[in-house]
């Protein structure tokens, strides 16, 4: 597989969150026009930034 694929490549995986932590990221997300799912790839997206791994 080449490079530029394996970075595409998505991974899927179980999250558990308490309710009132899904309630905010699904008020967030619409906030926003995102889907939940991209809102939280967005928010790891931006810590990893932050935090400079990437």
């Amino acid at each position: 597989m080449a490079e530029k694929e394996k970075e595409k490549t998505v991974k899927p995986f179980v999250l558990r969150m308490d309710a009132k932590t899904m309630s905010a990221l699904e008020k967030w997300a619409s906030d926003e026009f995102r889907s939940l799912n991209g809102q939280i790839l967005y928010i790891l997206h931006n810590a990893l930034k932050h935090s400079k791994r990437i």
